[in-house]
């Protein structure tokens, strides 16, 4: 692990290599979460950033209670990566910009038996389903820029020559009131384990992940039919998510609020619209509890990045990037807050997990269009 874990107390430590830039406000949220009841480690990673109450990029373990407030709102968020028949070498940007539009409003008719295939039980958030949100989810469509693991490219079935797509959202409005009517009887003291007020919240989890995956599906397929295409997905992995396990020989609850599942064959860290994507190989570790970074982590609030981008750029030079892509954001105020500027380098990010050695790259993908909103009806 060499210098890259830091302990920050008995039960806190941070991935982090020494040009990882962490906030201050992030790391003392991190120690904070240690001590609450029932807490027995919690780890930062290295997109480690401070969130509303709680940090967000970090990993929390628990015994005999577990705390919803920790996964936040959005329950589910997650990325998911398809693999498309897209030719990049016919393809145009703008043409591609064009054909999709906006997609910001309800799904249509077409997809009501995909729906329905799906079997969730009604939640009062249908007219959301197939939309990306706001805040920091998008869907990009992306290249193969460098291939460092040519078989699993090749398992995979990716290739330089055809697009992918890789989609950022989660539960959209579900998760946000599965949290409310938590935090509005329970407050954030957590739940013990095994009572009826922890099944009802699991369920409702439970019930959050499935919406937030289909959401994913839908929004990938809404732009591959908009584009007259054809797409598989390849990966779909939750972010902000409840599970059991067993962490040194206990039983218990491992949240993770911004941390990427470290047990699965692959996983893709995005990095601002501006950056790299890495798609790698996790290397499950105890020390990481098990998590990996899910993005590059902010380094600017969101209230701050307009005050300090808009005497440099306007909402149309935003619009392009440094690596050539196209920014779809009609939002004025998003397009400021979700500035390539206003995020951590990927690049130290990855040094930090390679350090840590927690990671093999695999690939590394580079945006082509990036799509935030149209400017349209959002749900």
């Amino acid at each position: 692990m060499g210098n890259a874990v830091r302990y920050l107390s008995a039960r806190a430590r941070l991935v982090a290599a020494e040009n990882t830039w962490i906030e201050g406000e992030a790391i003392q949220q991190l120690l904070t979460t240690a001590e609450l009841p029932g807490m027995q480690c919690v780890a930062g990673l290295p997109d480690l950033h401070p969130g509303r109450a709680y940090p967000v990029g970090a990993a929390f373990f628990s015994t005999e209670r577990f705390y919803p407030a920790l996964i936040g709102g959005d329950i589910g968020c997650g990325m998911a990566l398809w693999k498309t028949d897209i030719a990049l070498r016919k393809s145009s940007l703008e043409k591609l910009s064009k054909r999709l539009g906006n997609i910001d409003g309800p799904l249509d008719e077409s997809y009501q038996s995909t729906i329905e295939q799906a079997s969730l039980p009604f939640t009062g958030f249908e007219s959301s389903l197939g939309t990306i949100g706001g805040g920091n989810h998008f869907a990009e469509l992306q290249q193969i820029d460098t291939i460092y693991d040519s078989a699993t490219c090749n398992s995979l079935g990716l290739s330089k020559a055809y697009a992918l797509l890789l989609i950022h959202s989660g539960s959209r409005g579900l998760g946000g009131q599965i949290l409310r009517q938590h935090i509005d009887q329970y407050g954030h003291k957590g739940l013990l384990e095994n009572t009826i007020e922890a099944k009802q919240y699991l369920d409702s989890h439970a019930l959050a992940l499935r919406y937030a995956v289909l959401n994913r599906s839908l929004i990938a397929q809404r732009m591959l039919k908009r584009w007259r295409s054809e797409g598989q997905c390849c990966i779909d992995l939750n972010h902000n998510l409840l599970s059991p396990c067993i962490h040194k020989g206990l039983s218990g609850w491992l949240h993770r609020k911004g941390a990427t599942p470290a047990d699965n064959p692959w996983a893709v860290i995005p990095g601002s619209r501006g950056d790299y994507s890495l798609l790698v190989k996790p290397k499950s570790s105890e020390q990481s509890l098990y998590s990996l970074a899910h993005g590059a982590g902010r380094r600017w609030m969101r209230s701050e990045c307009k005050a300090r981008l808009s005497q440099r750029y306007s909402p149309q030079e935003l619009s392009r990037t440094k690596l050539g892509s196209h920014v779809i954001c009609q939002d004025k105020a998003l397009i400021y807050e979700e500035a390539p500027e206003a995020y951590k380098s990927l690049d130290s990010v990855m040094q930090a997990l390679l350090e840590a050695d927690l990671i093999e790259p695999v690939a590394r993908l580079k945006p082509l269009l990036t799509y935030k909103t149209a400017g349209g009806a959002c749900v």
